[in-house]
């Protein structure tokens, strides 16, 4: 039902892109629709406050607002972090290792070493980038963005006398890596287009020196300190070519030695161990194999295979101990790993649910005879587990708590396939509470692009959707690698169509499996995700009740021609040169702007971050500008800007779930047959 007073209505103007004005930011036209947006949102969920009061309690209730994170050992000392009821951030804490493979806080020894709740006070969005202890503990570096546009300052923290000193840098991409000395620190500045391009050596009261340029505006530059701890490694990565230099940790002054030339198509990673550099490569085909080479005689023709191409999984990540390989593949779109240790036969791990998440966790040092793994569901919260690599044994070190009433075997998690109209099976993982039968309100997730794996997760907000009866679903679609690296490849450049069919597949596979119907089903998405919504609200507006766009990728026409924006060159490899007549038109078939037409919409919950450098403000305002004009209904259609944020939201835990309570409360009003209130 429409309030009382009436839409915003931006002026349109002449020309292809009769909203190109919202783009002039910080004009006063500009900024005045945006506020006349959050005050039209604003009285549109007056009637809704209490049921986002009550929400937002819910999802507080559920979680250990004190709590202790799990310490991460580092010699002789233990780091680990605290939050505190009330406190919108963590506070950063270390104290002695009094007994070896202890992970027992000792509170005389306590040291607090930052409290971001105090250096938010004067700020309305704060992040943390980097925290990096210096190799001999007795510093902190870290980096700090207090507006959302990804743009950091510096600190450098002596943990001696507690003084803090800022490290001179401009447009700083918030990345610190420290050379072995304890004086040094490699950091990484952005161009113009906030692509992170140069690399700097950091001293206290020095000035920056510059230590390598990345030209191609197709490549992002980025820095690390290898697992071994002797190289600082310096990565150079497009969408689809890679190049890695690499210099002693100990001669931070030293001149950069490249691993392998970039060839175009030719993507690769790298880390150092005890047996030499460990190379993950699309060499011999696209699932990816495993290379060894010795710091000694870099260069492509002195890799030796150690793993040939799985065609039946790809290769995804590689983790390096001192005594032992972990190889994460993606199979099937789940995730295994196959411990490689030394003195015992290679296995794999098994995991008990259907849909899962799995990953090596960091916290363990490279000496470990043990890794951290990672691992939750749908239903289960994530779990810390100390896998044990000689044995296989593991045991939990921390689980996520989840306060008040709730039993995870209350709830049935399932996989499900679509088949897509190319004959292609598309996985779905599904939530719903084990009592509700038939058709039920349905939200289904989706991304699809980067070839970004949608890992099932668990989530306390998502309690109150379920609760009341709601299923939850995730398509895992072509554009993401979900189903290993030939998925990405079939959703990206000229195969992106199958990121938008594959999606409606799995929507129509619910409704046929009477998960759900059109007039319960709501559908979502963030940053490309968000192309993804208004892309399948264009093609089958009927086929959904409502949508949720989060800092959408809609203006991608508009986006891609404008090279000048940020990050937009870089983009070309996922999405085309649209100064290419074919991708010219390719995008514009697909580009959800573009293509608004008059038709009857669903409701639509669009929220944008004032500050995003990745997605500007405007893609969301303009589009939602569109939609007013162009609709053939009167669904309920809201802008929500975030005028203190970025691409992320707001940066507190408390304000976070605050904003997840009004999409909520949004979609329990527009979305019937849901129970409770």
């Amino acid at each position: 039902m429409r309030p009382d007073h009436q839409q915003p209505q931006a002026h349109r103007q002449s020309g292809a892109d009769p909203y190109a004005w919202l783009e002039q930011r910080d004009a006063p036209e500009a900024v005045s629709y945006l506020n006349a947006e959050n005050a039209y949102t604003d009285a549109w969920q007056l009637p809704q406050r209490a049921l986002q009061q009550q929400l937002f309690d819910e999802i507080k209730g559920r979680i250990r607002e004190t709590d202790l994170g799990l310490p991460s050992a580092k010699g002789k000392w233990l780091y680990y972090q605290r939050t505190e009821t009330g406190a919108e951030y963590p506070r950063f804490y270390r104290c002695a290792r009094l007994v070896p493979d202890s992970l027992a806080i000792d509170s005389q020894s306590e040291q607090l070493l930052l409290d971001l709740n105090q250096l938010a006070a004067d700020h309305e969005f704060l992040q943390l980038g980097d925290f990096s202890i210096s190799p001999d503990q007795r510093s902190l570096a870290y980096s700090l963005d207090t507006q959302g546009n990804e743009t950091y300052r510096l600190f450098l923290l002596s943990l001696d006398d507690q003084q803090t000193h800022e490290l001179s840098l401009e447009e700083a991409d918030g990345s610190l890596c420290w050379a072995l000395d304890s004086q040094t620190l490699f950091a990484v500045s952005m161009d113009e287009t906030s692509r992170p391009a140069t690399l700097w050596r950091l001293q206290l009261d020095h000035e920056p020196v510059e230590v390598f340029h990345e030209p191609d505006q197709r490549f992002y530059l980025g820095a690390y300190r290898s697992s071994s701890e002797r190289f600082i490694c310096v990565s150079s990565t497009s969408k689809n070519t890679s190049e890695v230099h690499f210099l002693p940790a100990n001669e931070p002054t030293a001149a950069l030695q490249c691993l392998a030339a970039r060839e175009q198509g030719h993507e690769y990673d790298a880390d150092h161990g005890n047996q030499g550099f460990m190379i993950r490569s699309n060499r011999l085909g696209e699932t990816f194999c495993l290379y060894r080479c010795s710091a000694e005689h870099p260069g492509l023709d002195n890799w030796q295979l150690v793993t040939a191409p799985d065609p039946a999984r790809t290769l995804e990540d590689v983790s390096l101990q001192s005594t032992a390989l972990v190889l994460q593949y993606r199979n099937q779109a789940l995730a295994e790993l196959e411990i490689r240790a030394d003195g015992v036969q290679p296995y794999t791990l098994n995991m008990p649910e259907a849909v899962y998440s799995l990953s090596v966790q960091g916290g363990e040092e490279y000496i470990s005879a043990q890794i951290r793994l990672r691992y939750e569901s749908l239903n289960r919260p994530a779990e810390v587990r100390a896998l044990t690599l000689a044995t296989g044994e593991q045991k939990v070190l921390k689980q996520t708590p989840v306060e008040g009433d709730f039993n995870a075997d209350d709830y049935l998690v399932e996989r499900l396939w679509a088949e897509a109209p190319d004959g292609a099976r598309v996985p779905i993982s599904l939530i719903g509470r084990k009592d509700v039968s038939g058709c039920a309100p349905l939200y289904l997730y989706g991304y699809g692009s980067y070839g970004a794996s949608m890992d099932p997760w668990f989530s306390h907000p998502r309690l109150s959707l379920l609760q009341r009866g709601w299923r939850f679903a995730i398509a895992h679609i072509r554009g993401g690698a979900d189903m290993g690296e030939y998925w990405y490849q079939q959703g990206k450049l000229e195969h992106k169509a199958n990121t938008f069919t594959d999606f409606i597949a799995c929507a129509e596979q619910l409704i046929n499996l009477e998960k759900t119907n059109a007039q319960q089903l709501t559908v979502a998405g963030g940053s490309a995700g968000g192309l993804l919504i208004g892309n399948v609200i264009n093609q089958r507006p009927e086929l959904f009740a409502a949508a949720v766009a989060d800092v959408p990728f809609v203006d991608v026409w508009n986006t891609m021609n404008n090279p000048d924006l940020p990050l937009t060159v870089g983009e070309y490899e996922e999405w085309g040169n649209p100064n290419e007549p074919d991708v010219a038109a390719r995008i514009k078939s697909y580009a959800p702007y573009e293509n608004v037409a008059a038709l009857d919409y669903p409701a639509l919950w669009v929220t944008a971050g004032y500050h995003d450098v990745r997605v500007q403000y405007w893609e969301a305002a303009k589009w939602v500008a569109k939609l007013r004009y162009l609709r053939s209904n009167d669904q309920p259609l809201l802008l929500r800007t975030q005028m203190s944020a970025g691409h992320g939201g707001a940066s507190g835990r408390y304000q976070a779930m605050r904003e997840v309570a009004e999409e909520y409360s949004f979609l329990l009003k527009v979305i019937p047959g849901h129970s409770g209130n």
